[in-house]
């Protein structure tokens, strides 16, 4: 019977991130229930040093030394709530693989999550960046999220509790004071196919249908992104960077070659990957005698780390990349993977 809880001390993260960064953290709880999940949370542990919760990695940029308690959820399982003509609701738990989540889905004939498949990551981290791809981000398929406090109580939070926005949300902003525990999904017996990109239609057969959309998608992300078992990398490093109507229409008439997507808020969305690729970075390296990091030869938006690459050596890659988009374009990227600044401790 597997134990409600394991706590080790001084232990590595190297294989617990997907750009394989060196780091030992002084604690690292995995948790089995959600009473061990209270416990852990109620413990002097938890009161005395900050908090990070761990799911796939996918999405964190590490120090070396990490001065604080991890905790993984591992919390499983996958159940039907309710059934209301074609809608269904359904309840994940966070440490359940989201890839996997999306097949089982289409399996069972609940769609709605196939323009996400092949996104790295657990179920649980899910919420927190508000994962998204293809024209669907998950605020669209969520019901609600539970989640558990620093005190150890449970919340049901409903979508327009957790203050989503693009890559954004409340567990986000408040990295550390929420774990998600299981995370609850509406979705349609029906499908409701989402194709507004021309490479997902033309992949996707001509009669379309849930599973070829998912496999389609599977097929574009494979030939664009690294596999992390193979490259180390946490996929799209930057964010896609939004500005004024007229910054774009200025941008518009330097570099007639630019694309730009209209957003509800008057704003216009920018390709992170096309500024970095115009400025010279895409297959470029820095670090080291052969450089230990770069952006990746097929897709510039994404940093890989060619081995031996620490968070200073990422650091200095983003920082770099990102002057050289502001000299050349004057627009701001923003990193995608969580810094946990207040964790750090230089010092161990």
């Amino acid at each position: 019977m597997i134990q409600q809880i394991t706590l080790n001390e001084n232990s590595p993260l190297d294989r617990l991130n997907t750009l394989r960064l060196p780091c030992t953290a002084r604690f690292v709880a995995e948790v089995y229930s959600i009473r061990a999940l209270s416990n852990i949370l109620q413990s002097v542990t938890a009161k005395r040093l900050p908090r990070l919760i761990l799911g796939g990695g996918s999405n964190l940029l590490l120090p070396n030394t990490l001065n604080a308690l991890v905790i993984r959820p591992m919390l499983k399982g996958i159940r039907l709530l309710r059934t209301d003509g074609d809608r269904v609701i359904i309840e994940v738990m966070a440490g359940e693989s989201w890839h996997q989540l999306v097949m089982e889905t289409i399996a069972r004939g609940w769609f709605g999550l196939e323009n996400l498949a092949l996104i790295p990551g657990t179920v649980g981290a899910a919420p927190v960046q508000n994962i998204g791809a293809y024209g669907v981000e998950i605020v669209d398929r969520l019901y609600s999220v539970q989640a558990m406090d620093r005190a150890g109580q449970l919340h049901d939070l409903r979508p327009e509790e957790c203050q989503f926005a693009y890559r954004d949300s409340l567990f986000k902003q408040q990295d550390g004071e929420w774990v998600i525990v299981s995370v609850r999904f509406a979705l349609s017996k029906k499908p409701q196919l989402v194709l507004g990109y021309g490479d997902v239609i033309q992949a996707a057969g001509e009669h379309p249908t849930p599973l070829s959309v998912a496999n389609a998608i599977i097929h574009i992300r494979s030939q664009k992104l690294p596999d992390p078992n193979k490259i180390a990398n946490a996929g799209s490093f930057f964010k896609n960077p939004c500005v004024s109507k007229s910054q774009f229409e200025r941008l518009k008439a330097e570099w007639p070659q630019i694309s730009g997507y209209p957003q509800s808020d008057g704003q216009v969305k920018l390709a992170a990957g096309w500024l970095i690729d115009q400025v010279g970075w895409k297959g470029r390296r820095l670090g080291g005698i052969a450089g230990c990091v770069g952006m990746y030869e097929k897709q510039a938006l994404v940093l890989v780390n060619y081995g031996g690459a620490t968070s200073h050596d990422v650091l200095a890659l983003s920082m770099a990349v990102q002057a050289d988009v502001w000299s050349r374009f004057s627009v701001k990227l923003e990193r995608e993977p969580v810094v946990p600044i207040g964790a750090y401790d230089e010092s161990a």
